[in-house]
């Protein structure tokens, strides 16, 4: 079986491991990939957004199936191109990526449906946009609205914060079009967590909650990135939390978009805050999450490639059992490239260490230059996951493998996974 394999990073470095271990008799093409991925797939120069030149590719080497990592191009509408050519594909059609390519959509329909979030209005002038401020209390989130890459929210300590960041979207455009619309939302104040769920559109196959890191510094300081690291389970996370969840978030989500005639299906992630009110809405995704997925597939001991096939041929998932998982924990380190999460430099050359049974380096922003060196192409490098029976020994060992990565500048936190080490 052939699996085109779209997108370049982490995640998809990831996803090809994970489908070439749940059957290694399967070709991955991956479009385009990256230095690692490259090692387990075959990697086509063909960019993420070149939606014809995919076709095409799909169509040429007779694949059965599609699996779309990154946003932008479940934005720009591949899904539907896919499946007017006839082409089975996993992700939602550019109407139901609009839970999070667009956070207007998103909050209006949380909000319509009663599904608890926080409170946001949305806006394109900063006038208008710095009043809304002056009716919140502080701290006060500033949002772009569009996709940012993990990076357009500003949790703003003062009004003269919020005015900034205000400016910097909707004057500035420091995020493009992403940020010519802004949401001025309600602080919520908890422990946030990351949930996936496998959908058909009606049906649901929920993993195990994750926690992202998105700060750059330990001790979560700094400003926003991508992330910078993640870990599973999470004890707090607990069977009562995730029945609440799925009843009270991710079935009325589902529910809500078929409603709006947009159904869902693919990978809808919810990015939740545990609040004293319970749990609610950050953000959702509408794809695998990264580095959320580097830790949680590692951890994962039933098939992937089964629900995903399903769901890319418009099956239904109800009858599937209930997804699996390895005991134990997985702790990811992100190493990043000097200077992120802003502008860095590329080209620098990587040493990476050697995978183990139990730790595993996954590339992100690499490619091999003219003489076939590694180097680095991009903000967050790679990505070491390690399992262990606890989780201070999967952060240890994870921790290690990242000081192993070799390259200028290279920057990592080592307390991925402080908060669940703080609970003893």
């Amino acid at each position: 079986m052939k699996i085109l394999l779209v997108g370049s990073g982490g995640r998809e470095h990831a996803l090809a491991w994970k489908l070439t271990r749940d059957d290694p008799t399967v070709e991955i093409i991956a479009a385009p990939g990256n230095a690692g991925i490259a090692a387990i797939a075959r990697c086509v120069p063909t960019k993420v957004t070149d939606l014809d030149g995919l076709i095409a590719l799909a169509k040429a080497e007779g694949v059965a199936f599609t699996v779309v990592g990154p946003e932008a191009p479940l934005e720009a509408g591949i899904v539907d191109r896919f499946r007017a050519e006839g082409l089975p594909i996993f992700g939602p059609t550019a109407a139901a990526a609009r839970i999070e390519t667009s956070k207007h959509f998103a909050k209006s329909l949380m909000l319509r449906s009663g599904i608890p979030t926080a409170r946001a209005e949305t806006f394109t002038e900063v006038a208008a946009a710095k009043a809304a401020v002056r009716m919140h209390s502080l701290p006060v989130v500033i949002k772009a609205s569009g996709i940012a890459a993990g990076k357009g929210v500003v949790i703003a300590q003062s009004l003269e914060e919020a005015d900034a960041a205000i400016e910097m979207m909707l004057v500035e455009q420091a995020f493009g079009a992403a940020g010519a619309e802004v949401l001025v939302e309600e602080f919520m104040q908890g422990e946030e967590l990351s949930l996936f769920a496998l959908t058909d559109g009606s049906h649901l196959l929920p993993f195990i909650a994750a926690q992202d890191h998105k700060r750059i510094g330990e001790g979560d300081t700094g400003p926003n990135t991508g992330g910078m690291g993640a870990y599973a389970p999470v004890a707090i996370a607990t069977p009562a939390l995730m029945d609440e969840v799925m009843g009270r978030i991710l079935r009325p989500t589902l529910a809500a978009m078929r409603e709006a005639g947009c159904p869902f299906t693919g990978l809808l992630y919810a990015g939740l805050m545990l609040t004293a009110d319970g749990p609610k809405v950050v953000e959702f995704n509408c794809r695998f999450g990264d580095p959320e997925t580097q830790a949680l597939l590692p951890l994962m001991a039933s098939s992937l490639l089964t629900p995903m096939r399903a769901i890319a041929r418009g099956e239904s998932i109800a009858g599937f059992l209930p997804l699996t998982w390895e005991a134990g924990a997985s702790v990811t380190t992100v190493v990043a490239a000097a200077g992120y999460p802003g502008r860095v430099r590329s080209g620098d050359p990587i040493e990476v260490p050697t995978d183990t049974a139990s730790r595993w380096t996954f590339h992100a922003g690499t490619t091999r230059d003219p003489q076939g060196t590694l180097v680095t192409s991009g903000g967050r490098v790679v990505a070491v996951t390690a399992v262990a029976p606890t989780i201070a020994e999967a952060q240890r060992v994870s921790a290690a493998g990242a000081a192993a990565v070799r390259f200028a500048g290279a920057q990592f936190r080592r307390d991925i996974g402080w908060r669940e080490l703080a609970r003893g």
